[in-house]
């Protein structure tokens, strides 16, 4: 895990991602990829609108050339290998493109509270499109504590071996590695054979069994977050768009909006 990129625009969420990703990149020891991307607006004034979604696009442009000048600046002084590319078009299509060699992509949840474009559908896209790790951080996050607590959000399937495997690189360095698992009768592969697995990596980690005891699986995984003090949360992620929402349910839905740290997601 060497090649970190990050989506670079001028939203409420770029410091967010920015500082995550400044963060890893040193962790690994590794290259940061900057994707500034000026967004194609939706056409304004009805369908067929080009002339005002060209006002709209150059407005964007200039606003990006801005802020590479001013972000640029900040990662000169941060003394890590990187480079800047600049990408101009549909937010989904310019970030996967951008991502054919990186082996991690930061992301964030949330764009200005706007509906478009949506933070959380391009999360579900990269994951089930790409099939890349993705790194979603809150808008409030100022930074990512690798070296912090791992909690591991564990049920036993194929998404979840998939996020603890592609996790390995980071668990490594982290001081202290929880799995949870929710007990309800239902985990094909029980917590301790993937704690058994991380072991062969000299990954030493604590198992807990929480009761489910009525509640979603998404209220217990919150509740374990801030029992255990963890720093950033693993877990195998589906879209969320809707028809894998329907399909899978709205447990990565609502852990994309209401989990308080950074989330590692592969799916």
């Amino acid at each position: 895990m060497k090649n970190i990129m990050v989506l670079m625009h001028d939203d409420a969420g770029q410091e967010a991602r920015f500082q995550a990703a400044l963060d890893l990149t040193r962790a690994v020891e590794g290259h940061l990829h900057c994707v500034d991307v000026a967004i194609l607006p939706m056409l304004v004034g009805g369908f067929g609108d080009a002339s005002g979604a060209a006002v709209l696009l150059e407005q964007e442009t200039e606003r990006e050339t801005v802020n590479r000048e001013r972000m640029e600046a900040r990662l000169k002084a941060e003394d890590l290998p990187y480079d800047w590319v600049e990408e101009t078009g549909f937010l989904a299509d310019r970030v996967r493109s951008s991502a054919a060699l990186a082996d991690l992509v930061v992301l964030n949840r949330e764009l200005d509270q706007i509906k478009y474009p949506d933070m959380r559908d391009l999360v579900g896209e990269m994951l089930v499109k790409t099939r890349k790790s993705v790194i979603a951080v809150p808008q409030s996050a100022r930074g990512f504590n690798v070296f912090g607590t791992a909690l591991i959000a564990w049920d036993g399937s194929e998404q979840a071996e998939a996020a603890m495997q592609a996790a390995v690189p980071l668990l490594q360095k982290a001081q202290t590695v929880i799995i949870g698992e929710i007990a309800d009768g239902s985990v094909r592969v029980p917590a301790e054979q993937a704690a058994e697995y991380l072991s062969r990596h000299d990954i030493s980690c604590e198992v807990r069994r929480e009761p489910r005891s009525g509640e979603v699986p998404s209220t217990v995984l919150l509740t374990l977050i801030r029992a255990t003090g963890a720093d950033w949360l693993v877990m195998g992620g589906f879209g969320h768009s809707r028809f894998m929402e329907s399909t899978f349910g709205g447990v990565t839905q609502r852990m994309l909006e209401e989990c308080p740290v950074p989330l590692f997601l592969a799916h």
